[in-house]
Parts: structure tokens; sequence; C-alpha cells
């Protein structure tokens, strides 16, 4: 293919057709009129030689090579843009809207000491924070709204890692809870009745596949998504919640917790920060993560 004559526009109306799937949805997106956009897919189509969009009754399909571009496309398009990303990064009066993915417990640790930095350094910019998912449902379209990942374990593709802040497990449980320090014993911890939190993506409760390994199982009597939910629930029942220690103790005051050490030690967990290799050397970027690790910092050294 000759790229003197690849018109640019056509990549970004393809980007939105293979996107939406529907041509009028495309239209509206690249705000054109929808005999514009359907002349340029006609010009995809010779272009690239495949029919692209096919009809399927009362709805358009993507043919199995148009499925194959929408990966590579929108990367591609992604690194188009990079080359006209600013240098320069001036928080004071930026409005630039970052996208962040972290667990609850990560918002509750992390997030108001975060904004109170961005609060005075840059009031005009937005933090949106959308619910955690695991890397087996990290999706490459997805992947390329986020600006930064807070989680643990295994990093995720097209992402650079750096360790945030260490925390270890412990049990939770109300104030004036029957069992109390009792929980320390193994016998006790069996006998308990226990919250499991399963988050978006995991099959388990990571504390449940730690102890399925050493040949033990707890008495599950509740699951639910979140950790905010477990010491909630664990507040105002004798339910068990076993969750990282930090938490609790943020957490103590307002909901009346105990925290008492478990009878089997999990070790230590490193929760990381992620940001996508595309946005390595944008200062926008920069900026935050240089926040975001000062925040970790400051949680390690009881600061925050």
């Amino acid at each position: 293919m000759n790229l003197n004559s690849l018109d640019l526009n056509l990549l970004v109306a393809l980007d939105s057709l293979l996107r939406e799937a529907n041509v009028s949805r495309a239209a509206m997106r690249l705000n054109l009129s929808q005999p514009a956009t359907s002349h340029a897919l006609q010009r995809l189509r010779d272009l690239i030689g495949d029919p692209l969009l096919v009809r399927n009754g009362a709805r358009m399909e993507l043919t199995p090579r148009a499925q194959a571009l929408r990966s590579p496309l929108a990367q591609a398009l992604d690194q188009v843009r990079t080359l006209f990303i600013s240098d320069d990064f001036d928080a004071a009066r930026s409005e630039r809207h970052f996208r962040l993915m972290m667990p609850d417990l990560a918002v509750e640790l992390l997030m108001p000491s975060l904004m109170e930095k961005v609060t005075r350094l840059a009031p005009n910019i937005t933090i949106d924070v959308v619910p955690w998912r695991g890397p087996a449902i990290f999706t490459a379209e997805f992947a390329r709204t986020i600006d930064l990942v807070i989680s643990i374990g295994d990093s995720f593709k097209g992402f650079h890692r750096q360790r945030l802040y260490t925390d270890s497990d412990a049990l939770a449980v109300r104030r004036g809870h029957p069992a109390g320090t009792r929980l320390k014993k193994r016998e006790a911890f069996l006998a308990a009745r226990h919250v499991a939190v399963i988050i978006r993506g995991q099959n388990e409760d990571l504390i449940d596949t730690w102890l399925r390994g050493k040949g033990i199982e707890r008495r599950i009597a509740l699951v639910v998504p979140g950790y905010i939910e477990a010491l909630h629930v664990t507040a105002r029942t004798d339910l068990v919640a076993f969750v990282p220690r930090r938490l609790i103790s943020a957490l103590s005051k307002q909901l009346s917790l105990v925290t008492v050490t478990p009878p089997l030690d999990p070790g230590i967990d490193e929760q990381h920060m992620f940001y996508p290799t595309r946005a390595q050397m944008d200062p926008g970027s920069i900026w935050l993560r240089k926040l975001m690790l000062e925040t970790g910092r400051e949680l390690e050294t009881g600061k925050a």
C-alpha cells in the first residue's frame, strides 16, 4: 500500500465503525452525516478488500477480517495520538481527566490523601475511579481507557509495574464479639462463620486459595464482592472477615471493629501501581504516578 495516498481520516472512521458495528452510531461518534460515513465505509471496503460490516437480520456484524483489525488499529491510533501530546503539563491549569481502576480497599486507603494533593495542586483535574477487574477480563479495548491500575499480583499486559505499599492480612470482628481474641487459636478460627470477598474477575477469595494449599477449608457463611461490604457486615454480626490489616485499622473506629491476629499467617501482600507503556513519557501520567507513589509511601510510614 502507498501510504502517501492513505487518508488518515479513513482510519479514524474505521475505528469508529469497528467499535460501533453500526453506521448510524459511528456517524454520531465521528460527528459526520450517515451518508458521509457510509461513503467512508465503501472506500474502506475497496481499500481493504473486505466488506467489514455485513447485515445479519436487523443488525450489522463485523467480518472476521474486521474483528482482527480492531485491536491493532486502536493501538496504532493511540500511538499516533501520542505524537501530539504536549511535552509540558501544567497541573495548576490542566483540566485533564484521569481514569483509574482499583479495588474498594485501595479507594479507601489511597484516594482521600491523593485527592487532597490533587485538589491543592490541580483543582481542575478530574479523577474517575472504575471498579477493579482481573487480568482475565481486562480487555485491550478497556485497557486503552485506563491511566493507572492499583492491584496485587501479576502484571497487566501493556502496563509497567511499580510497588506501591505492603500490607498483611488479619481478622476483623465487631467489638464485643463472643469469640474475641480466641480466634487466634486454630480451633476457634475454623469454628467461626466467615465472610468471603470475591471481587470481579476472581473465582474465589484469595485467602481461600491460600488456605486450600495448606489443606484447610474455613466455614463461608456469606460471599460479598468487596472488602468494604465485608467489614460493614462484620461490624453488625458475629461473622469474621479475613482482610487486609490496613483496611481494618482505617475503619476500626468508624465501624467499631477489632483486629485479631489469625492463627495462620499468609505473609506480606504487595500492592502495585500499573501504568500503560504508551504513557511512560507522558508528563501528565508522570505527575499522577509521582503523587500516587508519594501517597503509598505515606501509607507505609503512617503519615497518610
